[in-house]
């Protein structure tokens, strides 16, 4: 049977921007295969970065290939076999490094795509339990993952960190340090390790699907292609390992992915949960999601996930926004804050309060939560603060906290949102 043709040859700049889609979708399957082939999280980042730079050139000339991640494993493997052997020269411990990877040299994938594929999953979960490792600090397993397992930049994960791009990027360097001194071993743990190790995991998945769920910064409210790496990162969690805060997660994320098509106007405006066309949301979605919820709850021995996922459940079988039993939501929120007593949750659980008792009493929670100081420069509670007044007619105040809000997101939907609301205090 012949092998399918390449694609004609691109246009320069055609080819980087098929080059840069796909960096986001493949680095993070190529590099955990990588990682598997060569033994070595660092050479393989190396190698791979490489074989994207010489895509770059191969591909103006020959055409992008039919399969592109098998041509960017195999030549990553060829470009990391002649770095080392390379290194061999000056160093003689690096030959048995080198004889390593040469008797891999077949183990790529290619061939049967069935199994290809089930073999880089297996891959991807062997990263992620590796970068997940307890011997690194929970902030840089994060980090690390986030980088090396999902593709995302060291900008996008400092915004979901709320900290520098530079304090990001030590964490990530001195997290590859500790994999590689105490040499970590990179395999899924033994099924009496699992449920100690699944936490780290889990918020790996749930900052993913935050970031694309709603982007920190930038032209789009939404990041399609985080939400369905984060919810498909769910599922093999789940396949994995049962557990109910995994299928609480999940379900989670399926409730809130379903609203996505109508989160946003065909302009790509924000539209609020209370605006938004309920005929839009994934009905499937919404299904699956409560029936995982459901699941998670008669276990007993759920977390925070699963009952943010009740929460959202809800949400998601109300009819209307008057529909909406918000006597059940506070009463969620309200094992929430016990579980997860964040200054963001409290937030949540004020705006749920607002909606079943007034603006006033609400109002009166985010004052309160704002006065501790650590929400000081999170738009969203100035945003919530300013709706309150809105609603109660005060609207200098209303003004001043929407205002305060616009100084501090970054994402362009919610500041024309924003300035729209200034514009129609009167």
């Amino acid at each position: 049977m012949p092998l399918p043709a390449p694609t004609p040859s691109p246009a320069p700049e055609q080819l980087r921007q098929t080059l840069e889609t796909l960096y986001r979708s493949e680095s993070g399957r190529v590099l955990a295969t990588l990682v598997r082939l060569l033994g070595d999280l660092e050479l393989a980042e190396e190698s791979m970065h490489e074989a994207f730079a010489a895509a770059l050139e191969s591909w103006t000339l020959a055409g992008i290939p039919a399969k592109p991640r098998p041509w960017l494993i195999s030549t990553a493997r060829f470009k990391a076999i002649d770095a080392v052997r390379r290194r061999a020269r000056f160093n003689g411990a690096e030959r048995d490094l080198v004889a390593h990877i040469e008797s891999r040299a077949n183990d790529a994938p290619g061939g049967n795509e069935e199994i290809e594929n089930e073999e880089i999953e297996d891959d991807r979960l062997r990263l992620i339990f590796t970068c997940c490792h307890p011997a690194l600090p929970p902030e840089a397993q994060i980090a690390l993952t986030l980088r090396e397992v999902c593709g995302l930049t060291t900008e996008e994960i400092a915004r979901a960190f709320l900290v520098t791009p530079a304090t990001l990027a030590q964490r990530i360097v001195r997290a590859k340090s500790v994999i590689r001194d105490k040499a970590i071993p990179y395999q899924v743990p033994a099924s009496h390790e699992l449920p100690a190790r699944l936490g780290a995991v889990l918020q790996v998945v749930y900052l993913v699907f935050n970031e694309g769920y709603s982007a920190a910064a930038g032209a789009e409210v939404t990041r399609a292609e985080l939400t369905s790496e984060a919810i498909r990162l769910g599922r093999l969690l789940n396949e994995l390992l049962p557990e109910p805060e995994g299928i609480g997660l999940l379900a989670l994320m399926l409730l809130q992915e379903s609203r996505r098509p109508a989160r946003t106007s065909p302009t790509g405006e924000l539209i609020l949960l209370d605006d938004q066309d309920r005929s839009l949301w994934n009905r499937e979605q919404i299904a699956e999601g409560v029936a995982l919820v459901e699941k998670a709850l008669r276990s007993h021995r759920f977390g925070t996930y699963t009952l943010q996922a009740a929460i959202a459940a809800v949400h998601a079988e109300a009819e209307s926004p008057a529909a909406t039993d918000w006597r059940q939501i506070v009463a969620l929120y309200n094992q929430l804050v016990r579980l997860q007593p964040s200054p963001v949750t409290y937030l949540n659980r004020a705006v749920a309060i607002a909606m079943r008792d007034g603006p006033e009493a609400g109002l009166k929670h985010i004052d309160a939560i704002l006065a501790q100081g650590e929400l000081a420069n999170y738009s969203l509670a100035h945003s919530a603060r300013a709706d309150m007044y809105r609603k109660l007619g005060r609207t200098a105040e209303a003004r001043s906290s929407y205002e305060k809000a616009l100084e501090l997101t970054q994402q362009e939907p919610e500041r024309r949102f924003l300035l729209e609301r200034i514009r129609q205090l009167k």
